[in-house]
């Protein structure tokens, strides 16, 4: 018996996918069918050979996989370690584990073999990705966000980033557990919740937004109708029946049926919605969100990219301006001052932590400005290094001054 070097497992590999795709009726046999086809075949072709039983059952999976799954993204996605996947072309993979970023030594076996992968992720959620629509955000089946760029556009090669799902939904005590917020703030912001204000979450790439939008999306009560509205659809709200999930869709080939955020919130208004929210506000829907907050649906919840609550602000004007030019920039401030009630930052700091840096209600507009007043801000304190992040989120010393919501939902709890 010989021991089996990697490029040898390889070329069987290889020989194994020609005889299967070249002799089996692939369309007609069922996933468990397929696989086990695969095993025999395997074992067939390994007679001879000292191999260990995990290398076997790694190659039929391999070779499964190559088939029917995602090939050598599977083994990746199944590890629950990394958070982020980064395909730049076939032969450069980059993945993010606890927070550092590293390059596998794996690669796929071609260019054509990644864009087959490509074309089954893609056709899983009724996507089209081409050289005529070279850009395509979707999902998997898991949830997980996947962003496609195809050349012409990507010159290193097909382009794909994953950022990974978590299985279990993202809690407040989880939150409360990694040091995001206290106990005494979750408390806090589950009566804001309850009580139907108007909360905007902003933060940086990879600041933990859409994952602290799961969180407290689960603060809303149980018996509302909620309809959630996403580029690609992740948001993970247990226990509400009542609940309306809506995707955007990008055009097909010929261009048309393009469906935007913009629509959805549109239309999302004439389904009797308790709750909207809305998984990232990012160009002119900024506009139609706002105008729903301000014709009686409170208790939206939404997120948007930005450095700081402030530019949150400015970043809200902008995005309202693309969705209705020649808006004069008092009326757009006067809309967000009494649109949005509560703004909670979020930063991913130097060592690479995420920590709310400040949660802060915006109490009215005066002079050309939106006056905000900080509720929370994050403090570090003597133990925070170079390396290391270390402190906490302080209540100031300002009262909570827009009550009157918490007193309608007969709340009397001071904030």
């Amino acid at each position: 018996m010989t021991d089996l070097e990697f490029d040898k497992e390889q070329q069987i590999v290889n020989e194994i996918k020609k005889y299967i795709s070249d002799n089996l009726p692939l369309s007609q046999l069922s996933d468990e069918a397929l696989e086990e086809k695969v095993e025999e075949i395997t074992g067939r072709y390994l007679q001879g050979h000292y191999i260990p039983i995990e290398r076997r059952i790694s190659i039929v999976e391999q070779i499964y996989s190559s088939i029917r799954g995602f090939g050598l993204l599977d083994s990746i996605i199944k590890d629950d370690t990394i958070t982020e996947v980064m395909i730049n072309g076939s032969d450069n993979i980059f993945i993010e584990q606890n927070g550092r970023l590293h390059k596998l030594d794996k690669q796929f076996e071609s260019q054509r073999g990644l864009e087959d992968v490509i074309q089954r992720i893609v056709g899983l959620a009724g996507r089209e990705v081409n050289q005529a629509n070279p850009i395509c955000d979707t999902r998997l089946p898991d949830g997980s966000r996947v962003n496609v760029v195809l050349p012409p556009i990507a010159l290193c090669g097909p382009t794909v980033t994953i950022r990974k799902f978590s299985k279990e939904p993202m809690t407040v005590e989880k939150l409360i557990r990694y040091g995001s917020i206290t106990k005494e703030i979750a408390d806090n912001l589950e009566l804001l919740v309850k009580a139907k204000y108007n909360i905007f979450i902003s933060g940086g790439t990879g600041s933990g937004k859409t994952t602290f939008l799961n969180a407290l999306s689960n603060y809303i009560p149980k018996d509302e109708r909620v309809i959630t509205i996403e580029d690609s659809a992740e948001l993970q709200i247990v226990g509400v029946e009542n609940l309306v999930r809506l995707e955007t869709r990008n055009a097909n080939t010929s261009g048309t049926g393009q469906i935007t955020i913009r629509d959805l919130i549109k239309s999302s208004l004439r389904m009797r919605p308790e709750r909207i929210v809305v998984g990232e506000v990012r160009g002119g829907e900024a506009l139609d969100m706002l105008q729903a907050m301000n014709t009686g649906h409170d208790g939206s919840l939404s997120t948007g990219h930005a450095n700081s609550t402030e530019d949150m602000l400015s970043r809200l004007e902008t995005m309202v301006l693309q969705g209705a030019e020649g808006l004069p920039l008092e009326a757009i401030r006067q809309q967000i001052a009494s649109a949005v009630d509560v703004i909670i930052h979020l930063s991913r700091l130097r060592d690479k932590s995420r920590k709310t840096m400040e949660i802060t209600e915006v109490v009215g507009y005066e002079n050309g400005r939106i006056l905000l007043n900080p509720l929370y801000t994050f403090e570090e304190d003597d133990r925070s290094t170079a390396q290391k992040v270390s402190g906490r989120l302080n209540r100031t010393k300002n009262p909570m001054k827009n009550t009157m919501k918490l007193q309608l939902a007969g709340i009397t709890k001071e904030i």
